[in-house]
């Protein structure tokens, strides 16, 4: 009996948060913190143990993600402020040529969402997607699914953007690990929703060349006046990602680096807070003659956006830890041993995170609520081995992307600087999520067949 009163709290929990935060409007730190504290109450913790649960919950994510989160924020601000996003996206362009642009332009949004949030970077790529559209004389849909959807993938799949960063210290999965896997898994949904972008441009034409209707957000995106050096776009992006990659590799049983100084410095460098430390250091200096009131505005605004970030990734962990607290781990250890789920365990994670997206709207909130309800079900699912912990965060990711429509911020940004209509985001965006998230989850249960 105390097991099935603790999945009915848990599903209590899960639909607290989505009345809360979707029906209610309240924001999810509040919802969040309540639910952890609420939970625990009513599994019978005593008082005093709640309380000592959401504090070790809370301060632990923090110790992983915070700075990270921070850093990653900074390194997106400078990229979007000094144009080195919209250089991104013109190398890319000139590189693969303007016959193959809009699968240029996914790709460049795939990279350019690795520290940029979604929605900025696509007000960042937006006027370029608009001016090669025009230039080709295409649909503008076609373009704005490509470019939406490149940067959506590596929103939810690829470190540091918080979500996945947050999910993979909550589950104790390898960060270099998430980040190679996620890379891999990003090639196939950028395939396939680039081949759906091409589909609904055929059968939906907007023109590129409307007017839009936010000129002040317009304004922000134009191309800077003066170009930066390829090698200074993407080396604050690259490099964090480069040395975590290494990291992973020297930790490898096999020890390629060996034991010595190599790998010792590795492991200092390519340690998640140091690298990104160290790309917010290579960003700064691509606009070191920028004034400095200038630079500590872009990091204030850096560290705004990043604050609420990590207060509501802490509050998930403040969640994970209630529910490590209570029996619930090994009750469900029992429950599920006995069930036939075998290779398809792999889909749970993404099940309830799809769910959550759905219902709440926000990417990140599905997949840092997601996470601690999945650390008590690793066990028993057979994923707490291995590579186990890292597919289970990527397929937590592709759930999370499964579907964007009106109630997320997201499909609202698309739609707007698109021109597209509602009923056009709803057959482009929502469609194109459910494309990639499927595709997503696909990629991550083939995987797991070869890696588990």
């Amino acid at each position: 009996m105390q097991g099935l009163l603790l999945i009915f709290l848990l599903v209590l929990a899960v639909l607290f948060i989505i009345v809360g935060t979707a029906r209610w409007g309240l924001h999810p730190f509040l919802v969040l913190l309540a639910s952890a504290f609420g939970l625990g109450l009513l599994a019978g913790l005593p008082a005093a143990e709640v309380a000592a649960a959401v504090t070790a919950g809370f301060g632990r994510t923090l110790g992983y993600i915070g700075i990270v989160i921070a850093a990653g924020a900074i390194i997106g601000t400078v990229l979007e402020r000094s144009g080195g996003a919209y250089e991104m996206a013109q190398r890319v362009v000139a590189w693969v040529g303007e016959k193959h642009s809009a699968l240029a332009l996914s790709f460049t949004g795939a990279v350019v969402s690795i520290p940029v949030f979604c929605d900025s970077g696509f007000i960042v790529l937006a006027p370029l997607a608009r001016s090669l559209a025009a230039r080709t004389k295409q649909s503008m849909a076609g373009f704005a699914v490509a470019v939406s959807m490149g940067l959506y993938a590596t929103h939810v799949f690829v470190p540091p953007t918080p979500g996945p960063i947050a999910a993979a210290g909550e589950l104790g999965a390898g960060l270099g690990g998430v980040i190679l896997l996620g890379l891999l898994i990003t090639v196939p949904v950028l395939g396939a929703t680039y081949l759906f972008a091409r589909h609904m441009g055929r059968r939906i034409y907007i023109d590129p060349e409307m007017p839009q209707e936010n000129e002040e957000e317009e304004t922000e995106a134009t191309p800077p006046a003066k170009r930066l050096p390829a090698w200074q776009a993407f080396a604050p992006v690259a490099l964090p990602v480069l040395l975590i990659g290494l990291r992973s590799v020297a930790e490898l049983p096999a020890r390629p680096f060996g034991e010595g100084a190599i790998a010792a410095t590795l492991g200092f460098l390519g340690h998640p807070n140091t690298a990104l430390l160290l790309g917010v250091f290579i960003a700064l200096l691509t606009v070191r003659r920028r004034k400095p009131a200038t630079l500590n505005a872009w990091v204030g605004h850096a560290l705004r956006e990043a604050g609420a970030i990590i207060l509501i990734t802490g509050a998930g962990g403040a969640l994970g830890g209630v529910l490590q607290a209570t029996p619930l781990g090994d009750y469900l250890s029992g429950a599920l041993v006995d069930l036939p789920l075998g290779a398809f365990s792999i889909l749970l994670p993404f099940l309830i995170a799809a769910t959550l997206k759905t219902a709440l709207g926000s990417s990140t909130v599905a997949i840092i609520t997601t996470a601690p309800i999945m650390v008590p079900l690793l066990a028993p699912l057979g994923l707490a081995a291995g590579l186990g912990p890292a597919l289970t965060t990527l397929a937590i990711g592709a759930g999370a992307m499964t579907v964007s429509h009106a109630n997320d911020s997201y499909f609202w940004v698309v739609s707007q600087f698109s021109g597209m209509s509602v009923a056009e985001a709803y057959r482009l965006q929502t469609l194109g999520s459910a494309v990639a998230g499927l595709t997503g989850i696909g990629a991550v249960f083939v995987l797991s067949l070869l890696l588990i």
